[in-house]
């Protein structure tokens, strides 16, 4: 099972595509000079490459979404299209089922490299836990940098379902521009599970095994994962998994090669970070804006302040009655409301020797799971959602499902059908009862852990703290302003509470949150039952099929005791009256997903 690390984001990715841009009329240059656009955020970049567990956080996808390009997007209405300027694929065989992939020519990395085949087969290979040759137990993780180190052994620390399923590697054309990828068996949400990386293959090699000429790199790279070559893979997961983790400015421009619309200039830590215009870029979405500053601000007020000043012109804090009350009263400032795509959720650890482990009674599953549901009975969502969110969204309502959107066409269903009643309010005497019956001594020690500067998490994590006292628990505070870090180190608390956010609307978007050693699934839950409904639902293109899978998995969850949804968050994205353009997504990379349509009035110009 892959080590799992997490940044602290706001919001964590919920698997590994990004969602992708939506083309306007794509095709040179409608840069118009000395524009800047200008973006309030509430967490630093921190990584250039999102495919590590530990850099899957909304706050690089948002950078990393502004400086690439993909072979396909979502436009405003959630579909799916091809960027054909970029480049085209198709599936050429349903059996075995065989996609190819073509780049076109003229597409270059930011240091004028062309972007190949190479690229590709890096996103393939890097996810496919076929070249791993250490396990969890050969894995040191630095806890003030968070560096993993393996020794001479291969760790990735990436890992993709869809990837796992293409066993072969993948054939690379004699012009080096298309790549074909095999299925062991078919995959449903095939065409949202490969694009090119964020990462060059020849910045890769560059760093990792000192090449310097881009062809040699990206050959050593191709040879490396075709060879198995373990001397060379070795220093190349490690370059994968830290090198390019940073938080200011790097010296080696390899560490932030763009092959999109922008390109990094400037970056300093904890304050702002600014992406310029590439001059040569044609092959996507043509920007209009010559620049874009990202400006961090964990304080939501601090970036209406800064909003209401001119320092930003576009803002998405968290929501709060003081944060609506002040934008109400700012002349030249336009602000809209309602919920996000990210959820908010309580999820318990498992294997960590805690509460909530079976080891912890012996090795008995039955003991654990009642201990699991009593604390869950306790979590006071509806106190939650009336006391923080329902003043930010007079319509917000709870969400019963762990995989559906509410207002989706399938919730109502699922809700229905998935045993989401079992926690459908607090009940202090059933789960007192339940700890009886356990035969658990009371109190019960449970470590939460939560983002401790995050003022809602902070209230939350009071609501519950309190109920759950009511019932037996002692919910021990372990609010931490690096929880993201510490996601992956169970040993170090029972419970957390955090938001997920979705990179793509197909049902298998939350399979790495529940499969056995799921990237996403940190508390250790395991059922066999479950893993083998997504395997079907990665074959499966029958929708009322997809549904009643969906409804088997909530259904097991809910019944294992994993966790509680609670609530979509509440949303508000502000901005000043100068800037046009300016629409949202429920997907990440939500306000970045159209800046090409981007435009700043000429007396707002630098």
């Amino acid at each position: 099972m892959k080590i799992r690390r997490i940044g602290a984001a706001g919001a964590i990715v919920a698997t590994g595509a990004l969602v992708l841009s939506a083309c306007a009329t794509p095709g040179g240059s409608e840069i118009v000079e000395d524009t800047s656009v200008s973006v309030g955020w509430n967490q630093p970049f921190y990584s250039q490459n999102n495919l590590t567990s530990s850099g899957n956080a909304t706050a690089n996808a948002n950078v990393i979404y502004l400086t690439s390009s993909y072979f396909f997007y979502y436009d405003g209405d959630l579909e799916i299209a091809q960027n054909e300027d970029f480049g085209s694929y198709e599936v050429v065989s349903e059996d075995p089922f065989t996609v190819e992939y073509t780049i076109n020519e003229g597409v270059t990395w930011s240091d004028g490299t062309p972007v190949d085949a190479a690229d590709l087969l890096l996103w393939w290979g890097a996810q496919n836990d076929q070249f791993d040759t250490a396990g969890d137990e050969d894995i040191e993780v630095d806890e003030e940098t968070g560096e993993i180190a393996a020794g001479d052994e291969v760790y990735f620390d990436s890992s993709s379902v869809a990837m796992n399923l293409i066993s072969q590697t993948p054939e690379i054309s004699e012009d080096g521009l298309t790549i074909t990828l095999v299925y062991d068996e078919p995959r449903a949400d095939w065409e949202v599970s490969f694009n090119l990386p964020p990462i060059a293959a020849h910045a890769l090699a560059g760093v990792a095994l000192d090449i310097e000429d881009a062809e040699e790199g990206k050959q050593a790279v191709v040879d490396a994962f075709t060879n198995s070559d373990t001397a060379a893979l070795a220093p190349m997961s490690e370059a994968w998994n830290n090198a390019f983790n940073y938080t200011s400015m790097p010296d080696d421009e390899r560490l932030y090669l763009s092959s999109g619309a922008y390109v990094m200039t400037e970056y300093v830590e904890n304050q702002y970070l600014t992406v310029t215009a590439r001059d040569d870029y044609d092959w996507g979405p043509a920007p209009k804006v010559e620049s874009i500053t990202i400006r961090y601000s964990e304080d939501p007020l601090a970036s209406v302040t800064a909003l209401q000043n001119g320092e930003v012109d576009l803002i998405a804090p968290q929501s709060s009655v003081d944060v609506l009350a002040t934008l109400d009263g700012i002349d030249g400032v336009t602000y809209e409301t309602g919920a996000e795509g990210t959820y908010e959720h309580v999820d318990l650890i498992f294997n960590n020797g805690g509460p909530f482990d079976p080891a912890t009674y012996g090795g008995d599953e039955e003991t654990a799971r009642m201990v699991r549901m009593a604390f869950l009975l306790t979590v006071p969502r509806d106190e939650i959602l009336e006391k923080l969110i329902i003043p930010l969204q007079e319509d917000a309502t709870l969400r019963n499902s762990h995989t559906v959107v509410p207002g989706s066409p399938a919730y109502d269903e699922v809700v229905e059908n998935n045993a989401s009643d079992l926690y459908s309010e607090v009940d202090i005497e059933q789960a007192q009862q339940l700890l009886e019956e356990a035969g658990v001594e009371t109190p019960v020690d449970v470590r939460f852990l939560y983002g401790a500067s995050n003022v809602r998490r902070a209230n939350e994590y009071q609501l519950i703290a309190a109920s759950a006292a009511q019932a037996g628990f002692n919910v021990i505070d372990e609010g931490d302003d690096a929880w993201g870090g510490r996601l992956t180190q169970t040993d170090t608390y029972d419970a957390s509470l955090f938001g997920w956010q979705s990179t793509n609307t197909f049902a298998l978007n939350s399979e790495a949150n529940y499969v056995t050693g799921g990237l996403n699934n940190f508390g250790g839950y395991s059922n066999e039952d479950v893993d083998a409904w997504y395997a079907e639902m990665g074959t499966n293109t029958d929708p009322e099929r997809e549904t009643e899978l969906t409804i088997n998995i909530e259904r097991q969850v809910n019944e294992d005791a994993f966790g509680v949804p609670i609530f979509q968050f509440p949303g508000v994205v502000a901005k000043r009256d100068v800037l046009s353009g300016v629409s949202t997504i429920p997907l990440s990379p939500t306000i970045f997903w159209n800046y090409w349509d981007w435009e700043i009035s000429a007396e707002d110009t630098l």
